[in-house]
């Protein structure tokens, strides 16, 4: 991806119709200055995508690596794109260390994406161990090198760095570590609610290597339209 700042707002496992009709509601009424991007949970993708204005774009949070089949619990991106949905957010932290996908499964699952016409948000970034044992480079080169290899058209791909390290430990990334930790990234990403927040999306926004953010927490609330517009 290239050209305006790009906002992901990756809601989780967070809210239901009548709290995200009113963050939609909120949104839909906000002027917009950058590529925005709304990760809703699986079961209300649809409710999203018929809901949300057509300047914002919709992503499922995770996808399988085959069309269809006895997968219990998965979904496919032809599911996803029957939906009206043209993105997905893969590699997430989370997905990674609480569900135990590894590199591999990741870039399968990007490279089925991507040939089925999905746009693809793909995280990387290293755990607080592996930062300390001095393997960051190892860990985010290993994770980068995967996507990449399953990558034919870049301009369908968002790279996403998350300080993984810095989320629910007790340490913190500053706009400089959140800005230059990943230099291969086509966006340098703060993740976590205590980084990319209202008070703190100019700040990080104005940093030179940061071309946009994938927000977690703070997307679930009004102030979300002011991170989406930091670097108006």
């Amino acid at each position: 991806m290239s050209g305006k700042f790009f906002v992901g707002g990756n809601w989780k496992m967070n809210g239901d119709k009548k709290s995200l009709g009113e963050l939609i509601q909120t949104m839909n009424g906000g002027k917009v200055d950058s590529n925005v991007v709304c990760g809703a949970p699986s079961i209300y993708l649809d409710f999203v995508r018929s809901k949300l204005d057509s300047k914002f774009g919709v992503a499922a949070q995770n996808c399988y690596k085959v069309p269809k089949g006895a997968f219990t619990g998965e979904i496919s991106p032809a599911m996803i794109k029957d939906c009206g949905v043209n993105w997905v957010i893969l590699g997430h932290s989370e997905r990674r260390h609480v569900f135990g996908e590894n590199d591999e499964l990741i870039g399968q699952k990007t490279a089925h994406a991507l040939e089925n016409g999905l746009g693809v948000i793909a995280c990387i970034g290293e755990k607080l161990d592996e930062r300390e044992g001095g393997i960051t480079e190892k860990v985010v080169f290993a994770q980068t090198k995967v996507i990449a290899d399953n990558v034919k058209d870049w301009s369908k791909v968002v790279l996403a760095y998350e300080p993984v390290w810095a989320i629910g430990t007790g340490k913190t990334a500053s706009p400089q570590q959140s800005a230059t930790q990943c230099h291969l990234c086509n966006i340098s990403v703060a993740e976590d609610q205590r980084s990319v927040t209202g008070a703190t999306c100019k700040e990080l926004a104005s940093q030179k290597d940061v071309d946009g953010f994938l927000v977690g927490g703070a997307s679930l609330k009004p102030e979300f339209i002011d991170i989406i517009n930091a670097k108006a």
